[in-house]
């Protein structure tokens, strides 16, 4: 069983940097079949919104619209660990940031057609 720790969060002024870890305890996530490793941010009385995520084995990038440009998902294996770097912080960024690790499954195609 895995267990993930976040840390790196604090009070900071907007514009300022943070980056963030998420930690495996437990089990490494190379020994997931396909993980993907993503951050999600909530606030209270709000959904939960993801912001990036990364393939473990591939390190491709993904993210939400909104964190393009500012935020920057990576990995260290050596560590087991995944990061994200938040530049030029704004208050609507405020939330409390939690990341979270699954395997893919096959996918399944969804195709519409005109």
């Amino acid at each position: 069983q895995v267990q993930l720790v976040e840390s790196g969060g604090g009070l900071v002024q907007a514009g300022a940097s943070l980056r963030l870890s998420c930690a495996a305890s437990g089990r490494t996530f190379g020994t997931f079949s396909n993980p993907d490793i993503a951050w999600f941010r909530q606030t209270p009385g709000k959904e939960r919104d993801f912001v990036a995520a990364i393939h473990w084995k591939s390190a491709q990038t993904y993210y939400a619209d909104s964190m393009q440009g500012r935020f920057t998902i990576s990995r260290d294996v050596a560590k087991n660990t995944v990061y994200l770097q938040m530049n030029n912080l704004k208050p609507e960024d405020t939330a409390g940031y939690y990341c979270a690790a699954a395997d893919r499954g096959q996918g399944t195609q969804v195709t519409v057609s005109s």
